[in-house]
């Protein structure tokens, strides 16, 4: 994977020696030296390259546990004042913070390196290709490409567009340009070629984890989606769920640890390894392959508690606290074999209350420690508390990343359909596999039982009183996708706060949300926060005012996207 760290060094070096004729020596050709021109020559070289566009995922801003700065923005997450993602959680970060510089640097090597792959296809020679066709490794490429400007467009409201490798400063400067010019100049056209030049499956072993159609299609459907042409994504949707080979899988679980990994319900993973490059902390970027793994992530120890290794400094919200605990268990699925808990709710969160182990500890004995100081639940998705004592004192997690899986692919496409053309029954139904699948109450069961109506469950119980019946309609079920299913569903998988922005309810979300933390501080009695703290959520010692700050500073304007980093604008004389 260094070889195009060499081509890049040799190639800044030519440029160097430019003009430099004093000593005839400097013009001989070291006939072993890797250069541009002796590289590109062999199918295995272009796969080389490929391999490092692909480990460009595992950087931890894209993949990795630096993702917990944008995981904080939305409704789902909250921390303490001390902690590094304070600044994300208060809107208070700026154009030199790490997380908005950090990105959108690892975001660009990954467009730099798919940039090589693509530019010297162009003029490479067919019959160097033997065993992978020509497209399929160009179809690969700018799937990757497509998606580290979805990235960049959707994180930081657009994107400087380089669609070929910079040979000179000037090639640099570029201006900014907006989230549609992205769109139609690179994102779309890149994912209609990988669309039609990926296989729907690898049929060798060792290329598990290459991206496929599935994953180019339904990316595809969600730039469609994002763009609010509804009627386009549906199409791309439904594609992937009737053509896909896709399913959910049985236990919800197997998609948060390492022991279902590249599973029937994953469509666009990353891979990582604890086991490879022992020692090696894990911040250390190996770029190695997209099935192997070799850098791990970081992600389980910044999510793990406290007190088993962990740092916790992304904590559920007491509103995800709260609409888990109103993941109503179907007591007729069988799925559910005398659990109180929804399936999700155990493979997602823990609360003092959950009914699994955790870290190998009873959570009703003395040994278990940190629910208290107004923390009700911790992290449980993408950490190691189903198999390890502790989080690793390196940062090391060998837990995959899933990008995208088909039950966001099914809620994508109730949304398209929903607003393409009202039909909010096609909407309940794929909604329901959902529900069906985590084991709780679906909301046809609601309709069935309640006379036409079923709960808005994203309203506080525990603050309102009992929660309005509403019937199903377009508007309701819409409601009930954004406040509820979307976040039980995709929690602290790096969704939740493009979909706010795109919703335009951000601000909404949020004065709720500081309005239940102040009932809740002015009832702290009623709560016994001063004891052992009251069901659902057991709130001890204190109420933590996750959305004090980010209520009253949010301006779309300013904190919709990420600036522009401030690196960049000392740097392009365009922005």
């Amino acid at each position: 994977m260094k070889i195009l760290k060499n081509i890049k060094l040799l190639f800044l070096s030519s440029l160097l020696l430019i003009g430099c004729n004093e000593d005839e020596f400097l013009e001989q050709i070291n006939p072993n030296a890797t250069t541009t021109d002796t590289f590109w020559g062999s199918e295995k070289q272009f796969n080389s390259a490929l391999t490092t566009v692909y480990g460009a995922l595992q950087f931890q801003n894209i993949s990795g546990g630096e993702l917990q700065y944008e995981m904080i923005l939305g409704d789902i997450a909250g921390t303490e004042s001390w902690y590094r993602p304070a600044a994300f959680r208060n809107l208070t970060y700026n154009d030199g913070s790490y997380y908005v510089t950090d990105k959108w640097n690892e975001l660009y090597i990954g467009i730099f390196r798919a940039n090589q792959v693509i530019q010297y296809l162009e003029t490479a020679d067919e019959s160097i290709f033997n065993n992978t066709n020509k497209n399929e490794i160009e179809g690969q490429a700018r799937f990757l490409r497509a998606f580290f400007y979805f990235q960049l467009a959707h994180t930081y409201g657009g994107a400087v567009i380089h669609e070929k490798v910079a040979e000179t400063k000037e090639d640099l400067l570029k201006p900014f340009s907006s989230i549609e010019e992205v769109t139609n100049t690179i994102i779309l056209p890149d994912l209609k070629f990988a669309q039609a030049n990926l296989p729907i499956s690898w049929s060798n072993s060792t290329d598990k984890g290459r991206v496929t159609w599935g994953a180019a299609t339904s990316l595809l459907g969600k730039v469609y989606l994002f763009d609010e042409k509804w009627n386009e994504a549906a199409t791309q949707f439904n594609e992937v769920i009737t053509k896909g080979n896709y399913k959910l899988t049985a236990d919800i679980m197997d998609n948060f640890t390492d022991l279902n990994e590249f599973n029937e319900e994953s469509i666009f993973e990353v891979a990582y390894s604890a086991e490879l490059n022992p020692g090696i902390n894990g911040e250390a970027v190996d770029d190695n392959t997209y099935e192997s793994g070799a850098e791990a992530s970081t992600m389980a120890r910044a999510f793990g508690q406290l007190n088993y290794g962990g740092y916790n400094t992304l904590l559920p919200s007491y509103f995800l606290h709260e609409l888990y605990t109103s993941d109503e268990v179907d007591p007729t699925n069988g799925i559910n074999n005398g659990n109180t808990q929804s399936r999700r709710m155990t493979a997602s969160i823990c609360p003092k209350n959950g009914e699994s182990l955790y870290y190998n500890i009873e959570l009703d004995s003395p040994d278990a420690k940190g629910w208290a100081f107004g923390q009700s639940a911790y992290i449980k998705k993408f950490t190691n508390w189903y198999h390890l004592d502790a989080e690793d004192s390196q940062s090391r997690s060998g837990i995959n990343f899933r990008h995208i899986r088909l039950a966001d692919v099914y809620l994508m496409y109730a949304e398209a359909v929903l607003n393409a053309t009202g039909d909010y029954q096609t909407a309940i139904t794929y909604i329901d596999k959902v529900r069906k699948r985590a084991g709780v109450k679906t909301i046809q069961q609601y309709l069935d039982e309640n006379g036409g109506t079923f709960p808005q469950l994203h309203i506080s119980k525990q603050v309102h009183g009992n929660r309005p019946y509403v019937t199903a309609s377009t508007e309701t079920i819409m409601t009930h996708l954004r406040r509820v299913e979307r976040p039980l569903e995709l929690a602290f998988e790096g969704h939740r706060w493009k979909d706010l922005v795109r919703w335009g309810i951000a601000q909404e979300v949020f004065d709720e949300l500081r309005a239940d933390e102040i009932w809740r501080e002015n009832n702290k009695e009623l709560l016994e926060i001063d004891e052992e703290g009251i069901a659902p959520l057991y709130i001890k010692e204190r109420i933590r005012p996750d959305f004090i700050l980010s209520s009253t500073n949010y301006t779309p304007s300013q904190h919709n996207y990420l600036p522009i980093p401030t690196q960049e604008v000392q740097t392009n004389s365009e922005l």
